[in-house]
């Protein structure tokens, strides 16, 4: 799992650089007057803002979800293994009880 979440943080870095080196080459190619200069950067920076929450709040239920995941399949060995143990305990007691009747 370590290796996608890093594939798409690369991902996700690389779409961003891709971004600002569009935009910077955007103004640089095409000069307008400042102002609308500064509304178009705001635009950008609006816009990407909202992507990078919305990625945000996917990447987060996804790790809450998988979370839980994880968590419940470790509570489930926990209680199947511990039960196992209980059952061998008792039988490991039993054993040792009829070989101490046995002595007897």
């Amino acid at each position: 799992m370590s290796n996608r979440g890093n594939n798409s943080g690369s991902v996700l870095a690389s779409l961003l650089a891709g971004a600002a080196v569009g935009v910077v080459l955007g103004l640089i190619f095409a000069p307008e007057e400042g102002k609308k200069t500064r509304k178009k950067l705001r635009k950008v920076a609006e816009d990407w803002s909202e992507q990078a929450r919305e990625q945000y709040g996917k990447t987060a239920e996804m790790l809450k979800d998988q979370y839980h995941k994880t968590a419940d399949k470790v509570k489930e060995q926990y209680h199947k293994y511990k039960e196992q143990a209980s059952h061998s305990i008792a039988d490991a007691e039993d054993d040792a009880q009829t070989e101490l009747d046995g002595l007897k």
